[in-house]
């Protein structure tokens, strides 16, 4: 494959990934969707096995920056995946691109309406007066104790930091502009909360 360029905002998507900008394993994900949404629009040369590679090429890099992000790999193979089942059929980049495009969309869209449908269902499995202890930071998670706390279900939170970086802190500002009592603890305090 010719030496093709990154684009910058793929480069960035992928930096804040690494470096923990974008947190949470949903969020992750449809980051890395729209990392490959924005490398196939971006895409110049008209040859289409080097587009193949290309979006290979741009996987591995997103793959590379959380590798147990479970979520990321997800991602990018239902994005990739939709692509390689077509190559066969592809006439051109054009095609290719629209492709990934799609899919990308289509992923995201998904991504967003399960988190609404977890928060949905999980809301069920709370209950007026409840404790609950969180660890590190989930949108899916947040929003299951959001849409209780819509019900009207009273509960308490008890956050933990999630050291060494934090993102429980996330999940406590999260809750507390819903308006959750949110109590943030040291990670080593768990035992101290728990009865």
């Amino acid at each position: 494959m010719a030496k093709v360029s990154i684009p910058d905002e793929v480069t960035a998507i992928a930096n804040d990934i690494k470096n923990m900008k974008i947190r949470g394993a949903g969020k992750i994900a449809r980051a890395a969707a729209k990392g490959l949404l924005i490398a196939a629009n971006e895409y110049k040369n008209g040859m289409l096995e080097n587009f193949l590679s290309y979006m290979n090429h741009v996987a591995d890099i997103l793959k590379n920056t959380r590798p147990t992000a479970v979520s990321l790999f997800n991602a990018i193979s239902y994005v990739l995946s939709r692509l390689e089942k077509s190559k066969n059929y592809i006439k051109s980049v054009d095609e290719a691109k629209l492709i990934v495009v799609r899919a990308a969309n289509m992923f995201i869209e998904y991504s967003l309406n399960a988190v609404e449908i977890i928060g949905e269902i999980g809301s069920k499995r709370i209950s007026n007066g409840d404790v609950l202890l969180t660890h590190c930071n989930s949108s899916a998670a947040i929003a299951i104790m959001q849409k209780a706390h819509l019900q009207g279900k009273n509960i308490k939170v008890y956050a933990t930091e999630t050291r060494p970086k934090f993102q429980g802190h996330i999940t406590a500002r999260a809750l507390a502009r819903a308006g959750i009592e949110v109590t943030l603890i040291p990670d080593t305090a768990v035992r101290l909360v728990m009865r």
